[in-house]
């Protein structure tokens, strides 16, 4: 079968045993789910039908975290995964490459700020515009890089602090589709990568004023 997506209903404490899925289609007894950087196997304790799932939490080396309602969920056999065995999402000795946490956000607020040493991708979810907001990296994310994507198209408003690039501090998403944009910390400040786009970028735009 296909990867199946929906969100969740509520959100996921650390703790929880179970997710609550606004759809259970494509959800089986022995399927993976994954939550941003999550996994999760559906345990034989599931009805079918039911949008409330039993889970086991970490798998595969995934580190069990506390995941936002409205987050992102893709379900499916493990073959249905082109990599059934990603590199551990967050670990003091990075055994697999530059680590990566990835959360989802439904509400208005603050985008957490990845580890040291790690990267990090804030995805916001659903059409209405969410007013974010970014703090000031610490000395010790020097060359971490945050990424920021709208998957739902909405002129998402991100406000971050100590911007370099002048009076720039706040990044407006384009209101009819899909936008990201990166920054890098060095030295307590934010760097923006530049975009190597250029031409007529309607519906993919992220303004900075």
């Amino acid at each position: 079968m296909a990867l199946v997506e929906t969100t969740l209903s509520s959100a996921c404490a650390i703790d929880d045993k179970q997710l609550v899925v606004a759809s259970a289609n494509g959800v089986a007894i022995g399927y993976e789910i994954r939550v941003n950087g999550e996994i999760f196997k559906v345990t034989k304790g599931y009805v079918a039908g039911a949008t409330i799932v039993p889970v086991l939490r970490g798998q595969e080396g995934t580190l069990a975290t506390t995941h936002a309602v409205t987050s992102r969920v893709v379900c499916g056999t493990q073959a249905d995964w082109a990599q059934s065995n990603p590199p551990q999402t967050v670990a003091p000795y990075l055994i697999a490459g530059r680590a990566r946490v990835i959360t989802s956000y439904g509400a208005a607020g603050a985008i957490d700020l990845p580890p040291a040493g790690a990267d990090a991708l804030a995805i916001i979810n659903g059409t209405n515009a969410l007013a974010m907001t970014v703090a000031a990296p610490t000395k010790d994310l020097d060359g971490s890089v945050l990424t920021v994507i709208g998957i739902g198209a909405a002129a998402h408003t991100v406000t971050i602090s100590t911007l370099t690039g002048g009076s720039l501090t706040v990044a407006t998403f384009d209101a009819t589709g899909k936008c990201n944009f990166s920054v890098m910390a060095a030295d307590e400040v934010w760097v923006p990568y530049p975009s190597p786009l250029s031409g007529t970028l309607t519906t993919i735009d992220v303004a900075m004023t």
